[in-house]
């Protein structure tokens, strides 16, 4: 693998993340999909950058990460998908948002949300949701400190500052709920930016040999 290699697989996985991300809400499982395989052209991109800045740390910093935001997408999935279909935590909560809801999704657009809910109708759903959304907040902090670790040893190497900073982004953001993924979109785009902005080190040239003084006699 090249640097060309690792700036186009990292810059195309960049975007592709974005994509993923941005547009979660919309289609979930075709955006999710989008987003895994920008993780992955991310983690490949990052080998091709330890193979040519000969700097290991790249890549097993970026391999942690990806493997810690795979393991905690599944962990996440699984804790909703349980909550949907092996409770009635989920029904519940959107029959106290919408009286009148039977459980048939495809008729919620035609109630009308109650606007007086109380906490203390809403506290009794809220701790298992939150339990889920707690573990997804803590493999999101691990996952970028990992990604942040990498993306700044490629700083480091390559002398553009942008990848520290889109690294550094994500590690606040990730630690920050709610608002904190707004950082996380501005250091995917930056690091987008980084891939693209790479650049072949310059070669050294070689130290020209000075003649060894000839002995006095």
């Amino acid at each position: 693998m090249t640097l060309e290699s690792g700036k186009t697989l990292g810059g195309i996985g960049a975007i592709l993340f974005l994509v993923g991300g941005i547009f979660f809400l919309l289609q979930p499982l075709i955006t999710l999909g989008v987003g895994f395989v920008g993780a992955l052209l991310i983690l490949f991109g990052l080998k091709s950058l330890a193979d040519y800045y000969k700097q290991n740390g790249i890549f097993t910093n970026g391999l942690y990460g990806f493997i810690t935001l795979f393991v905690g997408a599944v962990v996440s999935l699984a804790g909703f998908f349980y909550l949907f279909f092996y409770t009635s935590t989920i029904n519940d909560l959107v029959a106290v948002l919408y009286p009148g809801f039977t459980g048939d999704w495809s008729k919620l657009t035609d109630l009308t949300a109650k606007t007086n809910i109380t906490y203390a109708e809403l506290s009794p759903y809220l701790g298992p949701i939150f339990a889920v959304l707690i573990v997804i907040w803590i493999f999101a902090i691990v996952a970028s400190f990992f990604t942040w670790r990498s993306l700044k040893a490629v700083s480091l190497k390559s002398g553009v500052g942008l990848f520290s900073t889109a690294g550094l982004l994500m590690l606040i953001g990730a630690v920050i709920p709610v608002f904190g993924l707004i950082l996380v979109v501005i250091a995917v785009l930056l690091m987008a930016i980084a891939f693209f902005q790479l650049k072949p080190q310059p070669e050294q040239p070689m130290a020209a040999v000075m003649p060894s003084p000839s002995p006095t006699v």
